[in-house]
C-alpha cells in the first residue's frame, strides 16, 4: 500500500466521498481514511429513518440518486453511496481510526505542507500505521458523538443516546429526553410498536425544526394520551426504575425502563485542535477557524468538510450544502501543488 499521498481525508462521509471524487478527477493522489465503513454515520440511523432532504440534494459526484419518494429512507441512502464508491473505485481503507496528525518541516517558500498520520485498526488493536501526506482534510461529521447528560444515573446501561428499532420496547416504559426531530421520530416509532412512551422537554412549545410533515401527527398522539410529553421539564436523576423528573418546581416520578437521551451531538474537536486548529466562540457556538472559500484552517494545508466546519451548530450545515466544500478544497489544492510543480519545472530548466 502507498503510504505518501498528495491528500488524506478523515471520514468516509457523504461530504468526504464528495471531496475524494473531487480529488480524483483533479488527478491528485489521495486516500480515505474512515473509522467503520462508508456513511458509517448513516448505517447508524434509525433503521426506519426518512431524510429531510429530497433524493437530488444528497447526490454527489453527478450521479443521479433515484428513488420513487421525494425523501429516501435510510436503507436507499446506504445503497446508494455504496455504488457511488463502486462506480469512482473510490480508494477507502474502512475500519481504520485516524489518532493522531502531526504536522512535519514545511517547505514554505513553495507553500507546501506535511502531515503524517498515525491510525489504528478498529478490528486489530495492535496493527498501526503511518501516512503521510500533503494535506489533510477532516470529514468526520458529529453524529457518533453524543452530548453527555450530567444527572445522576445517566451512565446506567439502562440509558441509550442512538435510537434504532421500536421493537425491543413493546410494552416497556420508554422515557426520551428531546424535542427535536430525532426524539419526536424515537417517539412515534415507540408508540407504534406498543411502547409507553414519555417525552421530556425542556422547551415551552413543540420545537420550530421539526419536520412539518411530522409534527402533526406527533401532537395527536399527545392529545390523544398516547405519548406523555412534559414541557418546561428536566431530569433529575435516573435510577433502576424509575425517572424523577422537575417540571416547573415540581417533582415528578416516572416509572422507568429505558431511557434514550436525544440531546445532540457534536464535533470531535480534539483531533484537530491537537494539531493547532483555533476554535472560536459567539458564547452560544463553538466553530472551528477556516477559510469559507477554501475551507482551509488556520494551520495551512489541513481542510475542514462537510458538517464539522459548523461546529456546535448542527442547522448550520447538512449533506445538501456540505457536499459541495470537496469542490472548494481541491481546487484549492491543485492551486499549490501545481504551483510546486511548475517552480520544480523551471528549477529544472535552469539547471540544463
Amino acid at each position: 500500500m502507498n503510504m505518501n499521498y498528495d491528500v488524506l481525508i478523515i471520514g468516509a462521509g457523504p461530504c468526504g466521498l464528495s471531496t475524494a471524487i473531487e480529488c480524483q478527477n483533479k488527478g491528485l493522489s489521495y486516500i480515505v481514511i474512515e473509522k467503520g465503513n462508508v456513511v458509517e454515520a448513516i448505517y447508524h440511523y434509525p433503521t426506519h429513518q426518512t431524510f429531510f432532504s429530497s433524493a437530488d440534494k444528497l447526490g454527489i459526484g453527478n450521479i443521479p440518486f433515484i428513488v420513487e419518494e421525494h425523501k429516501p429512507k435510510r436503507n436507499q441512502a446506504l445503497v446508494y453511496y455504496r455504488q457511488v464508491v463502486k462506480e469512482y473505485n473510490l480508494n477507502i481503507k474502512p475500519y481504520t481510526e485516524v489518532t493522531t496528525i502531526n504536522k512535519l518541516n514545511n517547505d514554505l517558500k513553495h507553500e507546501q505542507y506535511y502531515f503524517e498520520i498515525k491510525t489504528k485498526s478498529m478490528e486489530n488493536k495492535d496493527t498501526e500505521m503511518t501516512f503521510t501526506a500533503s494535506k489533510v482534510v477532516v470529514a468526520t461529521g458529529y453524529y457518533l458523538h453524543h452530548n453527555e447528560l450530567d444527572v445522576p444515573g445517566s451512565q446506567l446501561q439502562k440509558v441509550k443516546h442512538y435510537f434504532k428499532e421500536a421493537h425491543p420496547y413493546f410494552n416497556r416504559d420508554v422515557l426520551v429526553i428531546g424535542g427535536k426531530n430525532s426524539s419526536v421520530d424515537a417517539a412515534i416509532e415507540l408508540e407504534k410498536a406498543g411502547a409507553n412512551v414519555t417525552v421530556v422537554y425542556r422547551g415551552s412549545d413543540y420545537s420550530k425544526s421539526i419536520k412539518p410533515w411530522v409534527l402533526p401527527g406527533f401532537e395527536s398522539l399527545v392529545r390523544n394520551n398516547k405519548v406523555k410529553m412534559y414541557f418546561n421539564t428536566e431530569v433529575l436523576g435516573i435510577l433502576k426504575d424509575k425517572v424523577v423528573l422537575n417540571q416547573n418546581g415540581l417533582n415528578i416520578e416516572v416509572p422507568n425502563d429505558t431511557v434514550f437521551a436525544m440531546i445532540g451531538y457534536h464535533p470531535n474537536y480534539k483531533l484537530i485542535t491537537d494539531v493547532g486548529v483555533e476554535i472560536k466562540s459567539d458564547g452560544k457556538f463553538k466553530q472551528p477557524i477556516f477559510d469559507e472559500n477554501t475551507m482551509e484552517t488556520n494551520v495551512k494545508g489541513l481542510y475542514l468538510a462537510g458538517v464539522i466546519a459548523a461546529g456546535d451548530d448542527a442547522n448550520k450545515i447538512f449533506i445538501e450544502n456540505g457536499k459541495f466544500h470537496g469542490g472548494l478544497i481541491a481546487d484549492d489544492i491543485v492551486k499549490h501543488i501545481s504551483h510546486v510543480n511548475d517552480v520544480d519545472d523551471e528549477n529544472q530548466f535552469d539547471n540544463e
